[in-house]
């Protein structure tokens, strides 16, 4: 019988110990946006899935985009751009194209 003596932390709770910032170190604010000026970050990183064809496709573009000179700094620049259009189309309501998509 465990008498609870060694719990383990909870890495989840958001509570006590970040493990990725154990792993990579405390991560500077950015030096643009009204959270920056708070000392926050304006960046968090997102959990969620891709169809392998999806992610084979959006890392393929995004390598043609750096051979042809087009000046994009990583792939969460090009996934960020791409989510904003998508929610701009999304914010046009009957005429969406993703709503069509969806819809289907």
């Amino acid at each position: 019988m465990t008498t609870g003596r060694n719990k383990l932390p909870d890495f989840f709770s958001g509570n006590g110990i970040d493990p990725v910032e154990s792993a990579t170190g405390k991560q500077q604010p950015l030096t643009e946006g009204k959270d920056a000026k708070a000392g926050m970050s304006t960046k968090k990183k997102a959990g969620f899935y891709l169809s392998k064809e999806i992610l084979e496709r959006f890392t393929r573009k995004f390598h043609e985009l750096k051979l042809a000179g087009i000046p994009i700094d990583n792939k969460s620049t090009l996934l960020e751009l791409a989510l904003a259009f998508a929610l701009d189309d999304l914010d046009k309501g009957g005429k969406s194209r993703v709503l069509q998509r969806l819809r289907r």
